[in-house]
């Protein structure tokens, strides 16, 4: 029988009630949607960074009045 773990508990989900097994399913979707709000959020840093760097380099550039980059 699989069993659901909550904090401390391990409960059989064979035993839950309907209801029981709907919130279960609401959980399940709502872990789902962090996660991917988890994964975009590291997409968004790593194109932050990349911008951080970029106008570096710009700011760089100009003050040595030529491209030391390309």
């Amino acid at each position: 029988m699989p069993t659901i773990k909550i904090d401390d508990g391990e409960y059989d989900f064979d035993t839950l009630t309907d209801a029981q097994k709907k919130l279960i399913t609401e959980l399940q979707k709502i872990e789902e949607r962090i996660k991917e709000k988890n994964n975009m959020v590291a997409i968004l840093t790593k194109a932050k960074r990349a911008y951080i760097a970029d106008l570096k380099q710009e700011i760089i550039s100009s003050k040595a009045g030529l491209d030391l980059f390309e």
